[in-house]
């Protein structure tokens, strides 16, 4: 019985490490030695506290201890707060990978756990976030090389409306096909999806 449940221990700590390392850019990796004892330590509180398999969790009352949205992953999101923190691992008790200082920066959320979810940036970095600090607002970053173009209408041949460059960020409005309707420091135009991070290729936005 012993034996088992230390294999489910270690089985559980792999899978939460997984979970929040997956893509660990090189500036977080300094923090997995005592995020992989936090997330072991976890799993052993897990086993100990969760009811006996052959006993029914809805014979005794007890609810699932990991909540889902039920919304499809992943998803698209964007920052609520100046101050985003984002963790090692789904709690607070993890360390503290990176904080973001932009308000509506658009993130991917990759995974949930209980009220936490897991986020990618536009750079490929990622962890763990409050759902508080999420809010369902589409936006987007402005990707590729020089200037970018908001034209009036969906057509290149149209007049302009402005010029950005790489990292600017707006409202994500409208997609369909190859445009995008967005606002850009006010500004409100087209611009081509192939440009911009924060949709997926052939989604429809309304």
């Amino acid at each position: 019985m012993e034996g088992n449940s230390h294999k489910e221990a270690m089985s559980c700590q792999r899978m939460l490490a997984s979970m929040a390392t997956t893509s660990l850019p090189e500036r977080f990796r300094p923090w997995m030695p005592a995020f992989a004892g936090m997330t072991f330590l976890f799993a052993m509180v897990f086993l100990i506290t969760a009811p006996a398999r052959a006993e029914p969790a809805a014979a005794n009352g007890i609810a699932s201890a990991i909540k889902r949205s039920g919304l499809p992953l992943p998803r698209w999101a964007s920052l609520r707060g100046e101050s985003v923190y984002m963790r090692a691992g789904p709690g607070f008790r993890y360390p503290i990978l990176w904080v973001f200082r932009r308000k509506g920066l658009p993130v991917e959320i990759t995974a949930e756990f209980d009220t936490w979810r897991r986020i990618r940036d536009s750079e490929g970095a990622e962890g763990w976030v409050h759902q508080s600090n999420l809010s369902g607002k589409r936006a987007f970053l402005i990707t590729g090389r020089g200037m970018q173009t908001v034209f009036r209408e969906r057509d290149e041949r149209s007049s302009h409306r402005a010029e950005a460059e790489a990292g600017v960020q707006g409202r994500l409005l409208r997609c369909r096909e190859e445009w995008c309707k967005v606002e850009v420091d006010g500004i409100g135009g087209y611009m081509k999806r192939e440009v911009i991070w924060g949709v997926y290729e052939n989604e429809k936005v309304d």
